[in-house]
């Protein structure tokens, strides 16, 4: 019979979490995720064994075959999608963290430096868009995130300091990550306020949690978002949830997570709008910002 684990902690902050201060007393902190990962996804012309199943269609090419069609659909995120996302963020003058893959970013440099000089941030996504959970050898996944570094550092003029992998991480990401000097991890959906990785004592690494629900890869589950305003009125929720935590003096972390190849779809895009809208409308109360601005913010008010 199998055992407990002992490292698993299911008790965070135990009900009482730190009475966090954030910028012009606002009592909620936002945090808006792009997706960057459209060609990087598992591709068979890109010599990868199979192609990438999850996508506005479930695929009928059989394993190991060229699937034309999902490329296609992944292709439009870049082709179309981006610049509707770019054009609003900048009309409302919102920040934003792009999630970028490095096999995506080697393929448009000029457009990951674009998306920089915007003003956004860009954080490590992983080499492709995969899960680190099943990479096997730990040389594997650290000459990959290496590799990732680089390429981002050489498109954009920065080193990203902040990093999420698709799905899971692996028992060794997080030596890789404090290894490579990254400020951040953000593979934690376990709690709605940063905290401390105290795995390593000497060198402690700040996770700032993101989140599924509130991201509109629902659009492509079942039982998911169908009609913009369905996203729309779950963030509203979110915030006023959290904002009334927020009033009573502990302010939380909203995260709110879209795809260029998703919520860049004109029916969809109505969503990524009416969203932007709605954080404009509730003024001071919200800090929007990206999330190498939140990290900093709570390693200045509770550092390790």
């Amino acid at each position: 019979m199998q055992g407990v684990s002992q490292t698993r902690d299911l008790v965070g902050y135990g009900g009482m979490p730190p009475a966090w201060k954030l910028p012009g007393g606002a009592c909620l902190a936002v945090s808006m995720v792009v997706n960057f990962e459209e060609g990087a996804e598992f591709a068979v012309s890109d010599g990868d064994p199979q192609a990438e199943k999850i996508s506005e269609v479930v695929s009928v090419v059989p394993p190991g075959r060229w699937d034309q069609g999902n490329e296609q659909i992944f292709a439009y995120g870049m082709r179309a999608g981006i610049w509707r996302m770019l054009a609003a963020l900048e009309k409302h003058r919102m920040p934003a963290t792009f999630y970028m893959c490095g096999r995506a970013v080697e393929r448009l440099p000029q457009l990951a430096r674009r998306i920089v000089e915007a003003g956004h941030e860009a954080a490590c996504h992983g080499w492709l868009w995969r899960p680190h959970a099943d990479y096997t050898d730990r040389e594997g996944e650290l000459n990959d995130l290496r590799r990732c570094v680089e390429v981002m550092k050489s498109a954009t003029g920065q080193r990203p300091t902040g990093f999420f992998c698709r799905g899971s991480e692996s028992p060794e990401t997080r030596s890789i990550l404090r290894e490579l000097g990254f400020g951040y991890a953000s593979n934690g959906f376990d709690d709605d306020l940063p905290y401390w990785d105290r795995t390593d004592a000497q060198q402690p690494l700040l996770v700032l949690p993101y989140a599924l629900d509130s991201n509109d890869m629902k659009f492509f589950h079942p039982n998911g978002f169908v009609r913009a305003d369905e996203m729309v009125d779950y963030v509203r929720d979110a915030i006023d949830m959290l904002l009334e935590e927020g009033e009573a003096g502990h302010p939380k972390l909203l995260n709110i997570g879209w795809h260029l190849r998703i919520a860049g779809r004109p029916g969809r895009f109505a969503a990524f709008k009416r969203v932007l809208a709605l954080l404009d409308s509730y003024g001071d109360k919200v800090w929007i910002a990206r999330r190498d601005a939140i990290a900093q913010s709570w390693r200045e008010q509770f550092p390790a």
